[in-house]
């Protein structure tokens, strides 16, 4: 896979440095956001090649982030990751944001591999189907 300019936006500062070190060892070059706001400003100045969004995020989610993607970068694809809520299911939430748009879906926790088979998913070619990864 050729390397890709990623945005990644999770609310949880771990897992964003995590993912960087997964991102940068394939190649890629990742910007983090905290926050669908703060990811939603970076969508707005510079255009990527992949967003990979949490679904549920305090201060705008990942269902924001997911419709002003698609108003503002309509072919950029979108992985979405979620490990579910106080209110909503893990499946739920990922059923909404490839509902939205989202090309592939992976569940947190997810190990490396999954993680990866994920954005192979989400950058295939749009042909109107969605892949889930564990």
């Amino acid at each position: 896979m050729k390397s890709l300019s990623i945005l990644f936006a999770d609310d949880e500062e771990d897992i964003r440095s995590i993912v960087r070190h997964w991102l940068e060892a394939e190649g890629h070059r990742m910007t983090g956001a905290g926050s669908a706001r703060e990811a939603q400003a970076l969508i707005a100045q510079q255009a990527f090649d992949l967003v990979i969004t949490d679904v549920l995020m305090p201060d705008g989610d990942g269902i924001d982030l997911i419709r002003e993607t698609r108003r503002l970068q309509p072919t950029t694809p979108i992985l979405a990751v979620s490990g579910g809520g106080r209110y909503f299911e893990t499946d739920d939430c990922l059923k909404v944001a490839v509902g939205l748009g989202a090309q592939a879906a992976v569940t947190k926790p997810f190990a490396r591999a999954q993680f990866l088979a994920g954005i192979a998913a989400a950058m295939v070619p749009l042909r109107g189907d969605v892949t889930a990864a564990g």
